[in-house]
């Protein structure tokens, strides 16, 4: 193989269409687009627009509803890019690595609503990580590889010691004693 023998593949190339170059072209002069108005000049989108008969978006009744405005949007962190981040010393094993973390490593470029994990991947080192969710495989796979992994909710459903006895019964409010009556009146005799 030569150099001017070098050719792109079969239809890999589509050779444009050279608009307004004469007659004989078919596509000169007004170069398709038509005689006058607003779709002969140039700089026109008139997207979903059908000449003035009521457009398809309009005909079509509205239906449903969505929340996307309120939805999270949590960033997804796999078990090999963490393991890649670990080999090149971007991440160090030792201590916890929470989202602040994986952004000064340059693991995640910024933390939105916090970071979940996923298995994809595999983890040699053991790492105590902290995200706000992670898959069972994920949690499964960090274990394995003697490692720990924190989420918010865990702390939360640890039961919380019972108040002693005498402290709940200090808490209890006090029975008081009822008002007398008040007096009535004397009427005088008639």
């Amino acid at each position: 193989m030569k150099l001017n023998e070098i050719r792109d593949n079969p239809g890999a190339h589509y050779r444009a269409k050279r608009l307004g170059r004469g007659i004989g072209s078919g596509k000169g002069k007004t170069a398709g687009h038509g005689g006058k108005g607003q779709l002969g000049r140039s700089g026109v989108a008139i997207n979903g627009f059908e000449g003035g008969q009521t457009p398809l978006h309009r005909r079509l009744p509205k239906r449903g509803f969505n929340n996307k405005i309120f939805q999270k949007d949590f960033k997804v962190v796999n078990l090999g890019r963490l393991q890649q981040a670990l080999d090149g010393k971007k991440l160090a094993a030792k201590g916890k690595i929470d989202g602040k973390a994986l952004v000064a490593a340059g693991v995640l470029r910024r933390l939105g609503d916090g970071v979940r994990l996923l298995a994809k991947g595999q983890l040699k080192t053991a790492i105590t990580i902290e995200v706000i969710g992670a898959s069972q495989a994920a949690i499964a796979a960090v274990e394995k590889a003697g490692g720990k992994v924190l989420l918010p909710g865990a702390a939360a459903a640890a039961p919380e010691p019972e108040a002693p006895a005498a402290e709940a019964e200090a808490a209890k409010p006090r029975a008081r004693r009822a008002k007398p009556p008040a007096a009535e009146p004397e009427t005088p005799a008639q």
